[in-house]
């Protein structure tokens, strides 16, 4: 079989998403390959379909427990034999799996990069055809990626070990180019061939909800009722706020479970599972539920908290719509939440292995990240624009499926308000001091404070010049200034400076505009776009899922492990009669549709004649 045909027999597609197809092209051509992918793109796909064409065992190497059991199911659902290999198997189960790859039994075997040199794992694999090794979550291998893990650095030193160096595939969801270098360098890949396909998820709606820190779990609220039990995440910066918002969600008559890494393991596992089972509809998670979760079927993730960084964001948020169904991500965003990440970027622990110099290094590159985060969170412009701008990708300057896009703006003129703030900042120069956006607002607004006083601030000519304007509103106004590259903010102290092209604006007198929010964004909108199932027959999407659960229950798997969401969609659009048409759904290979097809197609059958009589 070629790849296309191996494709669809055993994951249902007829054809590839963009960088699939290359990436797999070159892998069986014996090329090793980077591939920067984001988060529901498809990067299974690329190592699973040449492993699948190729003689032996391939070998994957990814992070997490999860991951790989959900990935094992789904391939045994398919029709191929794969395995895993990690702490959740004990002594018997783990001496099982290697007899079975022994004999060669598996085309797929995943393992966790820990488990690579346990005893008789390497001796096993020495006598085994490896024709692929593919890791996955690559960035852990590189100081400079969010998720660094020392494990990761064992892996060039196993496939070294290997009795034939097989080929070396590589994937991440994000990565700077000092990432991509470090996976290249630290893995020891060989002038691998490099895609990064778009990151644009076009299925996702992003929103930005400017929410007061006292009204956010109000909203949480009625935003997750929204979702009429859809599967939803919500990430908290903090333990505390994870327990507190759990807490709140469950007096609420919400199915709700937390995860956070101070919970035992037992916990962690139970909740989790309750989550992609389907037993619980909401979890409150910090980041560590975040890489290697791979439900597709998750339609709402809410930031209740303000990420340190967007790859972060972006790579949680990414956990919604994985199947290609509509999904929200929604970020409540309150000013408080930039001091939070600023005070875990500045006492967050060390990290093992770095100097002191490449420590502050990386902490002055959070604090940028942090910044850019922070204009993400109160622009006016695009969201998706800003995001796929981020990442070096061009795209339309409106999206017309984001808060920003969606919402009623003022465009006001700013000019004199600019030149008070840029104003203020040079009179505190003048006299060898310096603010932030704190310290400036209050001088302008005219603040009674004791900080005020005391710095003897009440005595500059800016000090009350703009004391019928609110603080917030001058902060919105050093954030534009900032975003517009007006003033910066220094690395050190986090105060306000003038950049060159601010002082020509000061001495041009050009017109400056801000765009404002005028009201919330369309709410109505945003629902049709994401709530709805998108089908016209809401009734026959109920009793699929219904079918589907009953099968997982028997299997004990999740119930997109038996069938997406998008493939339900699919048959409620096609409506197959026959086996044949049910091998035209998407998602639907020759195993699952000679598993399942009788029983969809008969329900499909049942529904119309209901409709129809």
């Amino acid at each position: 079989m070629d790849k296309n045909e191996v494709l669809k027999q055993y994951f249902g597609h007829s054809e590839f998403r963009p960088g699939q197809g290359d990436i797999i092209d070159h892998i069986l051509a014996g090329q090793d390959c980077l591939g920067v992918m984001p988060t529901g793109a498809g990067k299974s796909v690329c190592f699973q379909v040449p492993a699948l064409m190729f003689s032996g065992t391939s070998i994957v190497i990814s992070p997490l427990i999860s991951l790989m059991k959900d990935q094992v199911e789904g391939l045994r659902q398919s029709g191929v034999n794969a395995a895993f290999i990690n702490s959740s198997l004990d002594l018997w189960e783990y001496r099982q799996v290697l007899d079975n790859a022994s004999s060669g039994l598996y085309k797929i075997l995943y393992v966790a990069p820990e488990r690579l040199t346990a005893d008789g794992f390497l001796s096993m694999c020495r006598g085994l055809d490896i024709p692929l090794v593919a890791v996955d979550e690559a960035h852990c291998v590189s100081h400079w990626g969010q998720d660094f893990r020392p494990s990761y650095l064992k892996i060039s030193e196993f496939v070294e070990q290997l009795s034939k160096r097989p080929v070396l595939a590589a994937f991440t969801a994000t990565a700077t180019d000092i990432v991509k270098d470090d996976i290249v360098r630290i893995l020891g890949l060989r002038q691998p061939f490099s895609v990064t396909t778009g990151f644009d998820r076009p299925n996702l709606y992003f929103e930005v909800r400017p929410t007061e820190q006292r009204n956010k779990n109000a909203v949480l609220l009625g935003i997750i009722r929204e979702m009429q039990g859809r599967s939803s995440i919500v990430y908290c910066s903090t333990r505390k706020n994870v327990e507190a918002v759990t807490d709140f969600l469950r007096l609420n008559g919400v199915n709700v479970r937390s995860y956070h890494a101070g919970m035992p393991d037992d916990e962690r596992r139970s909740a989790q599972e309750d989550f992609t089972y389907d037993r619980c509809n909401v979890i409150v998670a910090t980041n560590a539920f975040g890489m290697g979760i791979d439900k597709s079927d998750v339609a709402l993730v809410v930031h209740y908290n303000m990420p340190k960084d967007l790859e972060s964001y972006y790579q949680e948020a990414g956990r919604a719509g994985r199947d290609g169904s509509p999904a929200r991500c929604i970020l409540l965003y309150s000013k408080g939440d930039v001091r939070t990440a600023e005070f875990i970027i500045d006492h967050g622990r060390e990290e093992s292995g770095l100097t002191p110099a490449e420590q502050e290094k990386m902490r002055l590159r959070d604090h940028e990240r942090l910044k850019q985060m922070t204009f993400y969170s109160t622009t006016p412009r695009c969201l998706r624009h800003f995001i796929l701008n981020y990442f070096g990708e061009d795209s339309p300057a409106e999206c017309g499926k984001c808060s920003s896009c969606n919402a009623e703006m003022d465009t006001l003129d700013i000019t004199v308000e600019a030149q008070k703030v840029i104003s203020c900042v040079y009179r505190l120069k003048q006299r060898g001091r310096s603010g932030g956006k704190v310290l400036v607002s209050g001088i302008l607004c005219g603040s009674e404070s004791e900080q005020i006083k005391e710095g003897g601030y009440d005595t500059l000519s800016t000090y009350g010049i703009m004391k019928d304007v609110r603080q917030t509103y001058v902060r919105e106004i050093i954030d534009h200034l900032e975003l517009q590259g007006l003033l910066s903010v220094s690395d050190d102290y986090h105060t306000l400076e003038i950049t060159p092209e601010g002082d020509e604006f000061i001495r041009s007198r050009r017109t400056l505009l801000m765009k404002r929010s005028k009201r919330a964004a369309d709410i109505s909108a945003i629902t049709q776009f994401s709530n709805s199932d998108g089908v016209e027959d809401p009734e026959l999407m109920k009793r699929l899922r219904e079918l589907r659960k009953k099968f997982a229950d028997t299997l004990g798997v999740p119930a997109f492990v038996v069938f997406s969401d998008a493939s339900l969609r699919d048959m409620c659009v096609k409506k197959p009669a026959t086996k044949q048409e049910f091998l035209c759904i998407s998602g639907v290979g020759s195993v699952k549709a000679e598993r399942y097809g009788k029983d969809f197609v008969r329900v499909v059958s049942e529904y119309l004649n209901e409709k129809n009589s």
